[in-house]
């Protein structure tokens, strides 16, 4: 991957792009760690819900962390001990979607009885996540697009990543809440980001963030996705999950890009 222009900043996905088998790495974390040490940005982007990004927030050595596929950002600040809380769609409008999920849920595991709520849909503010891969499964990646289709055909923008199908009501995804995000918070322009930030994933939920970005990474497993990704990344590292997301942050630091 080249490093000019010099990186300003890491976007990454959670969930087996910087998890490993639903776990943080030691070597992961050391690498995030190691990253923010240097001065430069670390957003999370995730499909995690709203409860898990308070936390991340809050605790890991992230700036910000785009959460639930780009439904909000939050940012804490830790020297005014203060959580900057962004949502693309309004609290009326968030409260309307979720007294649908319950019907719609209801359908979805009709269709696919193998499949879950996901555990962490409690503490969601604006999808509905179905499990295929995380507590149940996993299920063949026929069974996600299906559940994807039942929610496309109910209205919803639908997404599948490498554990959950996430559906939402509203034209958002990880793309856009990035973009406001680096105007927001960061004040940096989208040529900026795009151009001076490198993303890091490895499933269908990432294909907006692969082809925006002049430098995105996929971690090796991201070849379970081929043919079901609308665009690829444009570098794949040769390590899986945490260890391919700590392989990207060593050969940045180790050239100093």
């Amino acid at each position: 991957m080249p490093l000019e222009p010099k990186v300003r900043g890491v976007l990454f996905d959670i969930d087996d792009t910087f998890t490993t088998d639903g776990r943080i790495t030691p070597t992961a974390f050391s690498a995030l760690a190691d990253w923010a040490n240097s001065g430069r940005i670390a957003v999370a982007v995730t499909g995690r819900s709203a409860g898990w990004c308070d936390h991340i927030a809050r605790m890991w050595p992230v700036n910000a962390v785009i959460g639930e596929n780009g439904a909000f950002w939050f940012a804490f600040d830790q020297k005014a001990r203060h959580m900057q809380r962004w949502f693309v769609r309004s609290q009326a409008e968030r409260e309307a979607s979720s007294r649908a999920f319950s019907t719609l849920s209801h359908a979805i595991l009709e269709a696919v009885p193998q499949a879950r709520v996901a555990s962490d849909q409690a503490y969601r503010v604006s999808d509905l996540a179905i499990d295929f891969a995380e507590d149940c499964g996993p299920l063949p990646l026929q069974d996600a697009q299906r559940i994807a289709a039942i929610m496309i055909q109910a209205g919803m923008t639908a997404k599948v990543s490498s554990i959950h199908v996430n559906g939402w009501f509203g034209n958002f995804d990880k793309l856009t809440t990035t973009r406001l995000l680096a105007q927001d918070l960061f004040g940096i322009t989208e040529d900026q980001i795009r151009d001076e930030f490198v993303y890091i994933g490895d499933s269908p939920n990432d294909s907006p963030m692969f082809s925006y970005f002049s430098r995105s990474v996929g971690v090796a497993n991201v070849a379970r996705y081929e043919g079901l990704i609308d665009h690829w990344p444009k570098f794949v590292c040769s390590g899986e999950s945490g260890a391919g997301f700590a392989e990207l942050v060593s050969h940045m630091l180790a050239r100093g890009a």
